[in-house]
């Protein structure tokens, strides 16, 4: 089978729609936490809007390639096999992985995935602030191995549906905590608020799309903390709701510093974000060795004065 025969994200859309709906309501009962601006609500909104737009406009081009590398496939994976959905959920879930540390990572690909950090509020309809360029940018590419293994590409298309709608209520500060055995494996509201968060602890951490073993595993993992509440945004927020700045701010960036210092040009493409050439910007990590170093240092003027 190539062809979808649904798709989660659109069954899901009313769902969506109603809970952000009903989440706006109780938060403004105070029967739950939930902070919800109306210019930013709808910057989230208009970017889903553009997202599912752009996304119909390279679906062409990303379904062609998954059907020609599909038809050079190493094995024959039938998508009615239980142990096949099983092992395209583990496989399809470190795939998410690695794309999501790899937007955040690597400029070009950070420059398609910061919209989605860019809102200062996290809440249900944070989740809805989807990128305009993911396609352009090439991501979709990284699940191509999939089919080639042998998985039929509407089996993957449907898995990583159901990976977006099960990320779509972890962007929420309504639930704390869940069991522990639940926060041990999956990815909650919990684990995700750390990864929007900006704070020098959090910058850069818990990537999960479903299961947050692999930040585990691979050590990008930081558990919330309750005496260090998430601040919400980007590192030098916009302090805008212009849309078109929200979808392509990082892209005209790159394209400024490609034109000034061209020389430096898979730098400024492939480098960290905040990579300069003279060191005169801060990447995470910089931001993180600079927090790190404050950290410490109090304690080491206390030794020296004893």
């Amino acid at each position: 089978m190539t062809s979808p025969a649904f798709d989660p994200v659109t069954l899901a859309t009313p769902f969506f729609i109603l809970t952000v709906i009903l989440e706006i309501g109780l938060g403004r009962l105070n029967k739950v936490k939930a902070n919800y601006e109306t210019k930013d609500t709808a910057v989230s909104l208009l970017m889903g809007l553009g997202s599912t737009i752009a996304g119909v406009m390279i679906a062409g081009v990303s379904f062609a390639a998954s059907l020609w590398v599909y038809q050079h496939r190493l094995f024959n994976i039938p998508m009615t096999a239980i142990w096949a959905w099983a092992a395209v959920f583990l496989l399809e879930d470190l795939t998410y992985y690695g794309f999501h540390r790899l937007s955040h990572e690597r400029r070009i690909w950070w420059a398609a995935h910061v919209n989605h950090h860019s809102s200062t509020h996290y809440n249900l309809s944070t989740a809805l602030r989807q990128t305009w360029t993911g396609g352009i940018a090439g991501t979709w590419a990284l699940w191509l191995p999939l089919s080639l293994l042998g998985f039929p590409p509407a089996m993957v298309a449907i898995e990583k549906g159901i990976s977006l709608v099960y990320q779509y209520w972890i962007h929420t500060e309504a639930i704390r905590r869940l069991p522990r055995w639940f926060e041990a494996v999956f990815n909650t509201p919990s684990h995700h608020r750390v990864h929007h968060a900006r704070n020098p602890r959090y910058l850069d951490r818990n990537y999960a799309g479903i299961l947050i073993v692999w930040d585990r595993l691979f050590g990008s993992f930081q558990p919330e903390l309750d005496a260090e509440p998430c601040r919400y945004g980007i590192v030098k927020n916009l302090g805008t709701f212009n849309i078109f700045r929200v979808a392509f701010h990082e892209w005209i960036a790159i394209g400024l510093d490609l034109v000034r210092q061209p020389r430096h040009a898979l730098g400024w493409l492939f480098g960290p974000p905040g990579w300069s050439p003279d060191g005169s910007r801060e990447t995470s990590a910089a931001i993180k060795a600079r927090w790190e170093a404050g950290q410490t240092a109090p304690e080491q003027t206390k030794a020296r004065a004893a």
